[in-house]
Formats: structure tokens, sequence, C-alpha cells
């Protein structure tokens, strides 16, 4: 694996350790980030809800509203179809959640992945209709590209809201108000471009309050939005939008919010999902344990359990719910690791010195192959696109890599699929079966292109290098102001040189080991290395490691830790 650092600018490092008061460190990560300037780089440190821009700024927000407020004051009928997703259904929980506050009771549904696809289909959409038709239709996390549904829709007589993130493949029709910022961009939009569904329904929301509040609704001024930013910080962490802007502030208050949520149903999901909320949640807590649990249903079952789960007060219904998305995950863990096997014996027999990863088998499940080609994308740092099996489709999900566009690749290969959409990191594709070939030729030849030739050999890109006697409380709690990490915020890796193991690493479940190490001063520190087990770095010999800060906590104590990724010999 190789390793590579491109230094920032010193003096600009310098400049703005002094203007913050901070250690040039902290300085760098900044400037790397593309924070140079005091002004930005500070408000980054310090994200406010103040900071939030005008909701009516964002297209159509102000047309949605008018329709909203129109079915509060006429107790309209309203039907809510947000996707399977854990974005999807944390913007049905929110949007319902708030609607119920003002007197609306809104029918909402999930689509059925297996049986209806994905998003807003028509068998999705008849199904919603069997309780009769409603006044107002709302999509939630799909619906930009449904221009056939939504005129259905509109032939019934029936309005339509759509929210949603996703690009745009056809120029939009006026039949539905859509709110999207990457279909209606606008000047200045750079803090809400990127938001996810749910952050975009938290807006509309937001603008529904500011106007019933102008018009002295006494239930709007009782409304706290900052109350649902635990649901904002779910969809937003788990659906790999960039952590900027908006989407930082979301989740920086959002997770302070998850960690002290009275959601009966988050408090049980948590409980089965072996979280300590008292220590506080982390990114990686919603994308290992709260959202892959959340996804279960939807890639197995019925997502609508998950949206019963988060909207019910009910104790016994959330403990016994929670359950069955615990049993859920653990059959979608099973399925995914056989999948996975295989896939991983499929690269390295067929595929090693492809650019751009495509499998299919008959029998591989489509629920989760999004999962495995995140695992395969990650193992061998190429963009990969993993096929279930679907009828006469193979229906599958991509996952990219830094620096490569997945939307924009599948934009070259569109001439042998069904269909497609999604983001730059992560896709959606279907094609018919017999074409798989041709597609995974056009896509490895899209994605050589894409990276101009480079080598697909592993890269850690270290945000900087630093000694082992920096490595202190001091600098974790100045980091700890950049969290919460993700997208577009990664995780800073550290280069450490000339560090040494006092005693062998002690090696745990088979496959992880701890250690210690000992900086130029003698001092040890603390470390676990995930996955690891086969590749032990020897006793008493000064090494280069990579590395990542964090606090482990223990048996009531909070200790610094440091997390391996590699290691080598130091020079």
């Amino acid at each position: 694996m190789r390793w590579n650092h491109t230094p920032a600018d010193p003096a600009s490092v310098d400049a703005l350790a002094a203007a913050l008061g901070t250690s040039r460190i902290v300085a760098e990560l900044l400037v790397r980030n593309g924070l140079a300037e005091a002004g930005p780089a500070g408000r980054f440190l310090a994200p406010t809800l103040a900071s939030l821009g005008d909701p009516f700024l964002l297209a159509h927000v102000q047309a949605a509203v008018d329709r909203l407020q129109h079915a509060i004051q006429a107790r309209a009928r309203v039907v809510i179809l947000g996707d399977y997703d854990v974005d999807g259904v944390s913007s049905t929980t929110l949007l319902v959640s708030v609607l119920r506050r003002f007197g609306l009771s809104p029918r909402y549904y999930v689509p059925r992945r297996l049986e209806e696809g994905y998003g807003l289909s028509r068998t999705a959409i008849d199904r919603a209709l069997e309780d009769g038709k409603p006044d107002l239709f709302i999509a939630l996390d799909c619906g930009t590209n449904s221009l056939a549904e939504v005129a259905y829709l509109r032939g019934l007589g029936i309005e339509v809201i759509v929210v949603d993130h996703h690009r745009s493949k056809d120029e939009p029709r006026a039949d539905a108000v859509l709110i999207n910022p990457h279909v209606h961009e606008s000047e200045n939009d750079s803090a809400w471009r990127h938001l996810c569904t749910v952050g975009l329904v938290f807006k509309l929301l937001h603008g529904l309050l500011k106007r019933l509040r102008l018009a002295h609704d006494p239930l709007a001024r009782e409304i706290r939005l900052k109350d649902y930013l635990d649901l904002v910080a779910l969809g937003t962490i788990a659906d790999l939008v960039p952590l900027h802007g908006e989407n930082r502030v979301f989740a920086r208050h959002g997770l302070k919010v998850l960690a002290t949520t009275q959601r009966r149903g988050l408090l049980e999901l948590m409980r089965v999902s072996g979280l300590a909320p008292e220590h506080g949640i982390k990114p990686v807590d919603v994308s290992f344990r709260l959202g892959p649990r959340i996804n279960a249903s939807g890639r197995l079952a019925d997502a609508a359990l998950s949206v019963d789960l988060l909207l019910s007060d009910d104790w016994a219904f959330c403990r016994r719910a929670a359950q069955q998305l615990e049993d859920l995950n653990r059959e979608r863990q099973d399925i995914e690791r056989q999948i996975t096997e295989r896939a991983e014996q499929l690269v390295e027999e067929l595929y090693a010195t492809a650019s751009g990863i495509v499998l299919f088998e008959e029998d591989w499940h489509p629920g989760v192959v999004g999962i495995v080609a995140g695992r395969i994308s990650r193992k061998y740092h190429r963009p990969a696109i993993v096929f279930g099996n679907e009828g006469e489709l193979a229906k599958g999900s991509g996952r990219g890599i830094p620096g490569v566009n997945l939307v924009e690749v599948l934009g070259a290969c569109s001439s042998c699929l069904e269909s497609w959409g999604g983001h730059p990191m992560a896709v959606g594709v279907s094609l018919k079966k017999p074409r798989l070939g041709e597609f995974r030729e056009k896509f490895d030849a899209a994605i050589r292109t894409a990276r101009g030739g480079e080598a697909t050999e592993p890269v850690l890109e270290l945000s900087g290098w630093i000694e082992a006697t920096e490595i202190h409380e001091q600098l974790m709690g100045e980091i700890d102001q950049l969290h919460p990490f993700g997208q577009g915020n990664p995780e800073p890796l550290f280069g450490v040189r000339g560090v040494r193991l006092p005693r062998p690493p002690d090696i745990f479940k088979e496959q992880h080991f701890r250690f210690a190490a000992e900086d130029a001063n003698g001092r040890r520190l603390s470390g676990v290395a995930w996955k690891m087990a086969g590749r032990l770095p020897p006793v008493g010999r000064p090494l280069d490691l990579v590395v990542q800060l964090n606090w482990n906590h223990y048996n009531g104590r909070k200790v610094l830790q440091i997390e391996l990724q590699d290691w080598r010999l130091a020079e």
C-alpha cells in the first residue's frame, strides 16, 4: 500500500494557526480541507444553527410551503411515499411527525424493494392509493426522474410534491413541485447544494414554521425543529453526502440530539446495537450500527417497519420491532458474507486487472449487493458494481472511490442500461442480463478514462506527519473540534515516524491485535489494529505507522488510543 502526503502551504498553516490559536497540526488539517481563511475556518470549527440559511432561498420551497399550509388548513388527505434507505426512512419519519403535530393524519408508504423496485414506481403508487385517493402526494428521496408516474398522479387530480437529491437525467416538467438543488441550482447555494433528502425536508419544514409563525399559529410556536435533528443526522451521515456547509451543521448538532434522544424506537435500536449514548454518538455508530439495522427491513422485508419504529411511543412495540430489525440485520450479514466471499473469489480469478469491477451471479440477493459493492470497492480500491437477480433484469448497486464520479461514469454507459441514478459515490443500476458483458467493458473503459490511467494500487492519503510525542489529550481536544468526520471531511490519517514496540502485540479474536508503542521519551501509547493479525509489526525495531487517533471508552474511563492502519520499517 502506497503512502502519500502532499504538505499544505507552510505560510498558510502558520498564519491560520496564529489567527485561530490552534496547533499547526489542526491548522494544516483545515488548510488541506480548503479552509485557509480564518473566518470560514472558525465557522467550520464552531458550526451554529443560527448559520442555517433562509429556507425560502431554496428553489420551490415557497410553492411547497403554500401546498402544505393549504393542506393543514383544509385538513387534506396526504400520502407520503419515502425511499427504503436511511435517508428515505428518516425523511418520512420527520415529515409525518411534524404534520401530525398540525392535526393531519398522513398515510405513509415505503416501496417494497423486491416486489415494487426502487422509488416512485407505478406499483408502489397503486398500493399507496388502495386506501383512497389523497389530495396531496409527497414523494421523498425519489421521484426526480419519475416523469410518467408524476403525470399519472396529476391525471388523477392529485397535487404532487417531490423532495429529492438525486441527479436528473431529463429536463424536469412542471407537473409537480420539485425541491432538488441538483436540478434547480441557484447562485450562492453551496451551503445547501449537497443536502440529502432529510436535510431538504428539514428546510421545507423550517419554511412552513416560519410562514405559520408569521400568521401567529400557536402550534407553530410550540414546535422546536432542533428536537428533530436526530433524524436529520441519521439520514445525512448514512447517505454519504459531504459534511460541509449545512450538512456539517445538521450532523454536528444532530449527533448531540441523537445522544440524548427520547425517541423510544431509537433508544431500543441503540440497545440492540450495543451503543452507549452516554459516551456520545459518532458517525461510525450511524454508519455501522444504527444505519444497517434501519436498512435491514428494506433490504430483506418491508422498510415500513423502520418508520413504524421511529414514530412509535409504545415501548413494547419498539422493543419487538428493534429485535426484528436486529434479527433481519443478522440474516443480512450472513447473506452478505457469503456473497462477499464469492465476489472476492471472482475478482481474484477473473477481474484482478480491471479498472472498474462488475460482478453478477444468479443467486445473489439484490437487497445486499450495495453493501457487497462497498466492501469490494474498499478492498480493491476500485469502483465496483455488484448485481443481483431480478427476473429478466440484473439489478445492482455501485460504490465509488474518491476522485471518480459514478453518475458521470454511468452516463457514458447509459446505452446498455435500463435504469440508473444516484450520487457520485453510490449508484443504483439495472440492465438486461444479456448486456452484462457489454456493460462491463463500457464501465471499465469509462473508469480508465476517469482515472486518467492511474494505477489501482490502494493509497493512504496522509493528513500530515506528527511526532509520537505530540499525541496527547490536548491534541485530541483540538481534533474533537473537527468532528463529525465523514464524506468530504475525512478522519485524519497521521504518519508517525520512529516508534518502537517494547513487547509483542496481543492477538484477539484471531483477526485483530492490541499493542503498545513507545515515543522518543519512553512514554507508552496504547493501540489497536483491526483485521491485521496476519501482519504483525516486529518488536524493538523503529517503525513508521499510519494511525487514526480516537478515544476508547472502557470501564467508565476514557483513554487515548491509536488505531493502526498500516506500518513499515523506518528508513
